[in-house]
Order: C-alpha cells, then structure tokens, then sequence
C-alpha cells in the first residue's frame, strides 16, 4: 500500500508538472530581427525554421540560425529568447562595389577576371574569396609560377560597400630544369625529350613557356609518349609514372618518366568480320590500308575504323560500332587485327546544349556539327564535329562529350563548352624579297565578325616594286549552306622596270563561292572584273610598245582541288591534285581560255626528312586576239630557283625585255631536313632541284624574239628559318641547264615579319 500511494503522489506531480514546463517553453508570439540594411525582414524570416506562434523548440532555433549562415548573406547571426519574443540580430554581409587585381604583369586583368567567381554586385563572403584565391593560384602554377602569392584585401565603403582587391606577387617562373627517362632502350634521351611539348630550360627559350612546369602540359606529355611509340609498332608501350620533384629553392622542377617500351610488332592479317545483314565484307576490303610486315600503327588503325563507319554509315546503316580485335602474335610479334561491324546501340541525340560562348552565336557552333537532334548518334561524326569546331579557331578551348539523357534511355545530350578568344588582328609588317624589294604592310582583319563567323579583311602594302590596297569579307555559309561565298576589290601597282621595262596596274574586284563535294574535294568559283594597264614604258621594244594602255578584263573562273596531304602549310605525307580554268570573254576587252594543272606529293624519307616532289603545267589561248603580255606566264624566281623573276621567258633581241609565253611547265623535287638545332630554333636546311620550260610569245612578229622551249634546270640548297620576326629564307642556286638569253640569279633571300 505504501508503494502505491508514494506511486500515486509521483504521477500526480508529473501531471501537474507538465503544463507548467509547457508554459515555461510558451510559443512565440513575435520574431525581432535587428541590423538588416538592405534585406527585407520577411526575406530573413522565410530562411528560418521556426515562425511566430510556434512552440519555442532550441533544436529548431540552432537549425534556423545554421540556415541563415548557409545562406552566405550575413557574416554574422545571434538568436535569443526575451520573454515571448525571439530576437535574430544579423551582420549582413557587404556587397561588392569593384574588383581589382594588383601586381599582376604576366597575366592581363580579363584573365583573371575569367578566372575568379566573385562579380561586382554581389554578396562578400570569405569562403568565396578564398576559393577565388585558389583558382587564381591554380591559374598562375598553370603558367609555370609556383612561388606566386595572392592576398585578398578590402576597402569598406559606405553603405554596407567593399572594394575587393586581390594583391599578386607573381614570383618567378618556376622551369624544367631537367627531363629524365627511366625504361627507354630504343630511343634515347634526346629523341624522347624532342617528342614532349614540356622543355627544358634554355636560354634561347625567352619566347615560349614550354619550359616552366605545367602539370596539365605534363599530362598531355604523357599521351604525346604514347601516341609516339603506338605509331612505331610498340603496342604494349605504357608510360609507368611521371614524377615532377621540386627543388627545395622552389625555382625548378626535375620531371622523371618511368617508362615500359614493350616488343615492337608488325602488321599481321587484317581481316573484316561484318555481323549487318546484306554487307558484303568484300566491299570494304580496299579500305584496309595497312600492309603485313609493315610496322604496327595504332593511328593507322584509327583511320581504318574512322574510313569503315563512315562506308557502312553511307551504305543506310545509322547504328554501327566498328571494334578492332587485336591479337598479339608474341612469337613472330605480329599482330591480327579484326574489324568487327556489328549494330551498335540505338541511341538519337536529344539535345546540343552549348555554353561559354558570349559573342559567338549559337548558329556559328550548331553548323558544324555533323549531327542534329533527332539523329542516330554516331561516335565518329562527333569527333568529326569536334575537329571542324577546333578547325574554326574561335575557341581557346573546344571540349565535346555526350552524356546520357534523363528523360530516356534510347537518348543522349550532347555537351559543348568553348572558351573564346579574340579572333581580331590589327597587324603590321616589314620585309624584303628579291621578287618585291622591301615592303611595308599593315592589315586589319576580323575573323568572327559579329560573332557571326564572318571574315572581315582590310589589309595594305607599300614596297618599291610592288604596292597594293585590299578589302575582303567571306561569309562561310551563304544562305545557311555550306558555301562560303566572298568578295574582294583592290587596287595593285607593280613596277617591273628591271623584267620587261613598264609598270602595271590593276583596279577592280571579284566574287567568290566555293564548296565541299566530299571530304577531299573542293571546288572553287571567281568572277574578276579588273582593268589592267600598261604605262611608264621605258624601252624601245616594239613588242613591248604595242601593250600601252588599259584593257577591261571580266573573267569567271573555276578551281578543283583534291587534297590528301596531312597538312596544308608543313605536309610530311599525302598528295594534291588541283585544276583551274580562266575563260575572259563575258563583257570586257579580253578574250581567252586558260587552264593550270598542278600537283604535289610528299614522303617521310627518315623522321624529319621530306621529299617534296611538286609541278605544274599552264596554258593560255587567245580567243580571236593576242594575248596581252599581263596575262602571258613566266617563269623564274619562285618558281624556278636559279633563274631571275621572269628570267626564262621569250626575250626582246634588242632589250631583252622579257615578253612572256603562251605555256608553261615546271617541276621542283626538295628534301628538307633538320641541321641538328634545338626545335625551338625552327631552322631547317633544303636541297632541290628545279626544272622548267617556257613556251613562245603572243606577237604578229616574231623576228628580233629569242625563245626556246628547251628545259631549263638548277640545283642548289638553303636554309628556312622560322624566326620571332616572321619566316625567313635563304636560297642558293646554280644553272645547270639554261639558254644564254636567260637571266640568272644564284641567291634569293625573303624575310617577312608581323608584329
């Protein structure tokens, strides 16, 4: 009984303990926010847990206060409980009025503006300035400056305002002091350092920063080992580490690879299995380039797989994927490769979602691609698409990818992310060339206009043989097509006093369109309109008198070209064939057909020694009238070394004015090859041979004219420089094979520059 009634007492406490603690914890019947400038009390009280007539809980109130700070608006927050009320003062956070960076000289305020998250008008809030400092950091070690420091500072205004200004010691570039290989047999040391974009340091080097350390240029140097064994046959390469230690003086970098060459194998049996129904394996036989016993090249593989899904894909088969099995021969190092084709998976393109284009349109991006929403997705027309973008040289970077799509499975988005750079030039130059004497030029361009993807060209020259003012504008899809049509109008003042004894002008312009028939093939259309005239004659030459005066000429012509070389400015490999056709006769004065056929191939002879062997043939015919001696060819100094501008051409027995020929043919094999310089030097010796021939002249009489169409022919070398102040060449040259009328010349030196 005792334990029951000191039970009863108990619970009748607690009952009546328990409103009591209610009242003691109340509800809330106001919330007080104090210190707020610019936030609206409202907007501070929506973030908060807990709102007026709730039961005051501690637990909510903590979560509130955690929920104002996660809001990054204030810099400080207190919540107490007067009473029944609840009092949240807040120290809001000041907005930024202005950014600015201090002591920054290798890198240009835009960059770093680029670079940071932090915008004017915005909450101030030290984690984000910190993480900013980090990205800015991270941008200068990227440069190869690893001993920069950046300090943030501020300078309070009024009205709750804060100037951020970002302090920079930039420090000294931290170089590659040395680049070591562990595991090469192979190659050497030297060999795999030239392969690497990463250099080390050397004086010479003042203009590139190959040579400061750069982890992301170190990743790529990785792939460039790889891909430089892969194409040699050492398909088991793998490159093991690479370690960049850093000096204890913190000013250089010593980078390690580890390296694992493997064996080196050769091309065994290739072979097509094709698992598509009515695809004939047979058909696609030719498109297997790669020869047994040649040396294994996994780029050459690369092409084959790229050349077959673009045939299956022409043959109506959207959903392909062409895999190479490789099986490795260890006995005879060989290596069979199957190309297997079968259906891959259906996937459509839902969507391109494109960003970091700010002047760029859209449009400019979407056209290049080789795919649209709604396509089958096909791995090899994106990498197309990305190529043709990087191709446009609008972007710093052009980063390409595709993820699936969350709506369905069947689909994916494609991501595009550019990063822009200034596609304007305002340039100027100076140069000398034996053909021109020395030039002065200057030319305004913009690549991008309006970020249409327009071309925009004013350019002008001023040289004591030759001057000139130039407009042009290219629209590259005219009417939303691939066709890049164009205009150009100039005006062209040449003094060829010392070749034939007169001065030539030329004012007018010209229309343009040209287009793609295939990957390789291009054609080309021009209608000139021009007056071309002859004026300053300073000889006593009736073949030379007889050309005073101007001529209207209006000229459509047209130009094939078939192009397979690797590349248009440097080729080491490949062929070109182009045909070009002039008929003048649609209005004007002049009247004649002309026709040109040229063509080239080049040869990897040994790593860095090209053959070149290129030739053209040309001929001209006028219709009803001679031709005019502007419009005649000749040969010599370009185009045949050895031999002065127009010094194999019929010649004026008196004078010796060159008078020019009805056809032409010449040839010319190079071989350019390394002189043991460092790379950077971008120096390069040549030796060649060129050969050549000129048909007769267009006069009534051909009595005092020496012409022959005998084969003229010279040998010689050089040297090319590819110097900071533009390219640079020097020729030597000696007659071999020439008629004594003809005008020799055994040194040429050209010298341009941009700056």
């Amino acid at each position: 009984m005792r334990f029951v009634l000191w039970t009863a007492v108990l619970l009748g406490f607690l009952a009546g303990s328990m409103p009591a603690y209610a009242q003691d914890g109340g509800r809330i019947r106001s919330i007080s926010i104090l210190g707020t400038q610019r936030i609206e009390l409202e907007t501070v009280k929506s973030y908060m847990t807990v709102a007026e007539g709730d039961l005051y809980d501690a637990d909510r109130v903590n979560r509130s206060l955690k929920a104002l700070f996660n809001t990054g608006l204030f810099a400080d927050v207190t919540i107490r409980r007067e009473g029944d009320q609840l009092v949240v003062r807040v120290v809001e956070n000041p907005i930024i009025n202005r950014i600015a960076f201090e002591g920054n000289n290798r890198i240009k305020d835009e960059q770093l503006n680029s670079e940071v998250q932090l915008r004017p008008r915005t909450v101030y809030t030290r984690s984000k300035v910190q993480a900013d400092v980090k990205r800015l950091l991270e941008l200068y070690r990227r440069s190869g400056r690893f001993a920069a420091t950046v300090e943030p500072k501020i300078i309070q205004l009024e009205q709750n305002r804060v100037d951020l200004v970002y302090e920079i010691s930039e420090g000294q570039p931290t170089y590659v002091r040395r680049i070591a290989f562990v595991g090469n047999k192979r190659y050497d040391q030297d060999k795999l350092r030239e392969v690497l974009q990463t250099k080390e340091e050397r004086w010479y080097r003042f203009l590139t920063s190959d040579d400061t350390y750069d982890p992301d240029r170190v990743t790529y140097d990785r792939e460039l080992l790889r891909r430089f064994y892969l194409k040699r046959g050492f398909a088991d390469f793998r490159v093991s580490s690479a370690i960049a230690e850093l000096t204890p003086s913190r000013e250089g970098f010593f980078i390690t690879y580890t390296i694992d060459e493997g064996e080196r194998y050769k091309f065994g049996t290739s072979t097509i299995d094709a698992n598509l129904r009515d695809l004939k394996p047979e058909d696609l036989q030719p498109l297997l380039i790669s020869e047994p016993g040649e040396w294994y090249n996994a780029d050459q593989v690369e092409d084959i797989v790229q050349k077959l899904t673009d045939a299956v894909g022409t043959k109506g088969y959207a959903f392909v994927d062409v895999k190479p099995q490789v099986k490795r021969n260890r006995e005879t190092q060989t290596i069979d490769i199957s190309y297997n084709i079968q259906e891959g998976p259906r996937v459509f393109v839902e969507r391109i979602d494109i960003s970091g284009n700010v002047r760029t349109l859209d449009q400019v991006i979407r056209r290049e691609f080789r795919l649209v929403e709604g396509d089958a997705f096909n791995s090899a027309k994106l990498r197309r698409s990305r190529q043709r973008l990087k191709d446009l040289n609008f972007f710093e970077k052009a980063e390409v990818t595709n993820i699936p799509s969350d709506t369905a499975p069947d689909r994916t988005v494609i991501k595009v992310d550019v990063q822009e750079k200034s596609t304007g030039e305002l340039t100027f130059g100076v140069g000398w060339a034996s053909t021109a004497g020395p030039i002065v030029e200057a030319s305004l361009r913009e690549r991008n206009l309006l970020g249409r993807g327009q071309d925009l060209r004013l350019s002008g020259g001023l040289g004591t043989k030759r001057s000139s003012v130039d407009l042009s504008f290219t629209e590259p899809y005219f009417m939303d097509r691939e066709v890049a049509a164009g205009f150009d109008v100039f005006v062209i003042d040449r003094k060829l006093q010392k070749e034939s004894s007169y001065d030539a002008s030329s004012i007018g312009g010209d229309l343009r369109a040209g287009y793609r028939l295939s990957e390789n093939l291009r054609q080309d259309w021009t209608y000139t309109l021009k007056q071309d005239t002859v004026k300053g004659i300073n000889s006593t030459s009736i073949y030379v008198l007889e050309q005073i005066g101007s001529r209207v000429s209006s000229v459509v012509g047209q130009t094939l070209l078939y192009d397979r070389r690797d590349s248009r400015i440097e080729p080491t490999e490949g062929y070109f064939v182009r045909l070009g056709t002039e008929a003048a006769g649609a209005g004007g004065d002049a009247r004649y057909l002309r026709g040109l056929v040229s063509g080239g191939q080049y040869f990897t002879l040994t790593d860095k020694w090209i053959l070149g062997v290129t030739s053209s043939i040309g001929m001209i015919h006028g219709l009803d009238q001679r031709v005019r001696i502007t419009d005649r060819f000749y040969v010599g100094g370009d185009n045949l070394r050895g031999f002065a501008s127009g010094g194999i051409s019929p010649r004026d027995s008196g004078t010796g004015d060159a008078l020019g020929g009805l056809w032409q043919a010449v040839g010319s094999a190079q071989v350019k090859f390394p002189l043991g310089l460092p790379e950077e030097f971008g120096v390069n010796g040549q030796i060649f041979t060129d050969a050549g021939t000129i048909g007769e002249t267009d006069t009534a009489n051909t009595t005092n004219v020496n012409q022959s169409s005998s084969i003229r022919m010279a040998s010689g070398m050089g040297i090319g420089w590819k110097s900071p102040m533009g390219p640079v060449s020097v020729d030597l040259a000696y007659p071999v094979m020439r008629e004594k009328f003809d005008k020799k010349e055994y040194f040429r030196f050209n010298f341009g520059t941009k700056f």
